[in-house]
């Protein structure tokens, strides 16, 4: 009856939204209660899931939105972002900056967190959008997602996969040498499979894309050089002004890479933890802010900022309540005893049911990292059983838990109002690159297992 219930909860939500018109934040509590009620776990259960969740989630990731996006606002004042898109349109072209886009992300940011990669990335792919014909803000949005969580799950150091690799005992080299491949391939299937979705009128930009007026939205602010600044106010080499972005991320991935040698220290652990960085980068960025735009229009640029992260964080922190409440139902539990795995299964079966495992794991839960980590911990004590290697489960299991990320997941809310999208745009973009990359990753898994 619990996964009856989630399954309800869910898609009252999405229809609540979508058919019903009801703002996201009212639409996600009244899930959260319905939910809590319904499976049994009380009243007060009920509000205190909802309430810790929104506190856990905030703890977590509200100063990282709140910076990310401030930085963001300010970096308009500099024109950084249509100044670095015209550098891409000159190095790769319109056709290829989504791939361009996917590649990156799966295979040189995986060591930066989910929700950071896409405060930082979505002003770039926005920017990008507007040079593009058709659908350009779809495609550059269904690239974004599907890269973030393709190195996020396939290449290490991305957390879900150093967590499969080590529930499962897999060498982290070895799960490198194969996920540095797959990440980036399976990210390039799935933008060129959504791109041909794209074509054949999956889009409708009238009711998958807000209107909305929001700083983050418009590139009419931006000065691309020097045109509407004061007189004599700098405007910094396109470097410079991406130094807010780059040492975020390399902080970040210098305190990832320092912990995994175990050459960590204090200092390194400060400076590379997630909120200390971003906060460097705020810093830098209104330094540059100021020199470019003058106090005033700095000013401008930061009040904008705090009101669109106060609309994104108010939401995110409802995504993470519907998340805590389905957890307290003691769902993953439910789940971990419907499928056990039959010692001596047929290879094929075994990855199947990993892949499958991990996938109503990931529908359930609404976590990338929380599904594989679960669907691992299930699958590590009957590793021996099966005649499949290590690191082919592994792989499918983080195929698995890719699977249609969708609403009960807060990445979901942060990703629909950082890039501008309605509730259904977000389902056409996130869920469908998500399903696809793990129906498209899924194949390879099968014929690694007859061959590794």
């Amino acid at each position: 009856m619990i996964a009856l219930h989630t399954t309800i909860a869910i898609v009252a939500i999405v229809l609540l939204i979508v058919r019903g018109r009801v703002d996201p934040i009212i639409a996600l509590v009244l899930g959260c209660l319905y939910l809590g009620l319904a499976s049994g776990i009380g009243f007060e259960k009920t509000v205190e899931a909802i309430t810790s969740g929104f506190g856990d989630i905030m703890a977590k990731i509200g100063l990282l939105i709140g910076f990310g996006v401030l930085i963001g606002s300010l970096l308009h004042v500099t024109g950084t972002f249509s100044r670095l898109v015209g550098r891409l349109l000159d190095l790769v072209g319109t056709r290829r900056i989504p791939y361009a886009l996917a590649v990156a992300l799966s295979t040189i940011f995986p060591s930066i967190y989910v929700d950071v990669q896409v405060v930082l990335g979505a002003p770039v792919a926005r920017s990008s959008a507007r040079h593009m014909e058709g659908h350009g803000l779809a495609l550059m949005a269904g690239a974004l997602g599907t890269g973030i969580f393709c190195g996020y799950v396939f290449v290490v150091p991305g957390l879900s996969a150093v967590s499969i690799a080590g529930l499962l005992k897999v060498p982290l080299g070895e799960y490198l040498l194969y996920g540095i491949v797959l990440g980036p391939l399976t990210a390039v299937a799935t933008t060129w499979v959504f791109s041909r979705m794209l074509r054949m009128g999956w889009w409708r930009p009238e009711t998958d894309e807000e209107t909305s007026e929001s700083l983050l939205d418009t590139d009419e602010n931006e000065p691309g050089g020097a045109d509407g600044l004061p007189e004599g106010h700098h405007v910094p080499m396109l470097g410079v002004a991406l130094l807010p972005i780059f040492v975020p991320l390399v902080l970040i991935a210098t305190g990832a890479f320092a912990n995994l040698a175990g050459m960590e220290n204090e200092v390194v652990s400060f400076l590379g933890d997630a909120n200390v960085a971003m906060f460097l980068g705020l810093l830098i960025a209104y330094v540059l802010a100021r020199r470019t735009g003058g106090l005033d229009r700095t000013g401008e640029a930061f009040s904008d900022g705090l009101h669109t992260a106060g609309e994104i964080l108010l939401v995110t922190g409802i995504g993470g309540s519907l998340g805590a409440v389905i957890k307290a139902t003691g769902l993953a539990d439910v789940l971990a005893g419907l499928f056990g795995a039959d010692a001596g299964a047929p290879v094929l079966l075994s990855v199947l049911l990993a892949w499958f495992i991990a996938a109503v794991l990931h529908l359930a839960i609404g976590s990338v990292s929380v599904a594989a980590i679960t669907a691992a911990g299930i699958i590590a004590p009957i590793l021996g059983s099966v005649d499949v290697a290590p690191i082919v489960m592994g792989l499918a299991i983080a195929s698995g838990s890719l699977f249609a990320l969708q609403v009960n997941s807060n990445f979901f809310w942060m990703f629909k109002a950082l890039l501008g999208l309605t509730t259904q745009g977000s389902l056409k973009t996130m869920t469908t690159v998500t399903s696809i990359a793990s129906l498209v990753s899924l194949p390879i898994m099968l014929v690694l297992a007859l061959v590794v």
